[in-house]
């Protein structure tokens, strides 16, 4: 199953990109570059939604419509898309 939520890449006074998630709580991630800031953010998202559907009653959160995520200037918002599979034996 695929799963794409948004998240708000912004460039840190390091250099450093630090990537928020306005629909999955907690889920952020940090990278040197934005480049690595995705695949980091990739991770996150991966492992965020891997604990959630192991919940007996999983409530995946529904995304939020790029136009009404706030971003200030610079910021960069990429949806990240998560594949989940699902193994023989799993209650869909």
């Amino acid at each position: 199953m695929n799963f794409i939520y948004p998240a708000v890449f912004r460039k840190r006074e390091d250099g450093k990109y630090h990537a928020t998630f306005p629909d999955l709580a907690c889920c952020e991630a940090v990278g040197d570059t934005l480049d690595d800031a995705i695949d980091n953010a990739n991770e996150a998202a991966r492992n965020w939604i891997s604990v959630e559907l192991e919940e007996e009653e999983p409530d995946m959160p529904c995304v939020s419509d790029l136009e009404d995520i706030p971003v200030g200037e610079g910021d960069i918002v990429r949806n990240i898309s998560v594949n989940i599979r699902f193994y023989e034996g799993w209650d869909e």
